[in-house]
């Protein structure tokens, strides 16, 4: 997406109420436009292969494919995939995680503010934000005994080859903090902290930080507690 284009959206879910109101609040601000919608998973990923969006809004549940299949097949079968919000009613449903897991940027909640809505769209859109709240960060580490027990050593693999600073922002990563955020607990530039999440994501083979983040708990990297 180019500086000064408008974020194109499109917005999956059953409820055409919910689809109407998420239209109503996007299209309002001069830099979102909602250019589809979908009524289960089965459309949007066509649709979505067609038009191309930046960000998809994707409802977890729905006939058909439900959004976490969706979502791992536009993540697993487009050169560039768009950004995936999943928009759930509850943010404590494990069905959050498994979107993480899918390949989802973040989430947001139905009952959401307006002003939350635009802003966590225009967060992924410019993929330079993680928006992974306390409670994705509380179903994380909830589900991490389990998944660690399933993965490798935090020595081992991918993380094992962090250097001790990226895994020094690896960790701080993983507590919600920004670039910005990183720099001054770190004392360092903002310019240095990109860097370093570059290298993270490279060397975790993440398309995110969302995904770094979740490849730290279900390793052991970051610890529950």
């Amino acid at each position: 997406m180019s500086e000064g284009e408008s974020i194109r959206v499109v917005v999956a879910d059953d409820e055409r109420l919910v689809r109407m109101g998420l239209r109503v609040v996007i299209d309002a601000e001069p830099d979102l436009s909602v250019v589809g919608e979908a009524a289960d998973g089965a459309e949007v990923v066509p649709l979505v292969r067609e038009l191309r969006p930046d960000v998809v809004l994707m409802d977890i549940r729905m006939p058909g494919i439900d959004g976490i299949r969706a979502t791992e097949q536009l993540v697993g079968g487009m050169a560039e995939p768009p950004r995936i919000l999943v928009v759930t009613t509850f943010e404590h449903d494990d069905h959050v995680y498994d979107a993480l897991r899918a390949g989802a940027a973040g989430f947001l909640l139905k009952r959401a503010r307006a002003e939350e809505m635009v802003q966590a769209v225009r967060l992924v859109a410019r993929g330079d934000s993680l928006l992974f709240p306390a409670a994705v960060r509380e179903l994380a580490l909830r589900h991490a005994p389990e998944a660690a027990g399933r993965g490798v050593a935090p020595d081992r693999g991918p993380i094992g080859r962090l250097t001790e600073r990226e895994g020094q922002v690896l960790r701080l990563m993983a507590t919600g903090l920004n670039n910005g955020e990183i720099a001054q607990h770190l004392v360092v530039s903002q310019e240095t902290v990109k860097t370093h999440v570059g290298s993270v994501l490279a060397k975790l083979g993440a398309r995110d930080r969302t995904q770094a983040v979740i490849a730290a708990y279900e390793s052991g990297f970051v610890l529950p507690g």
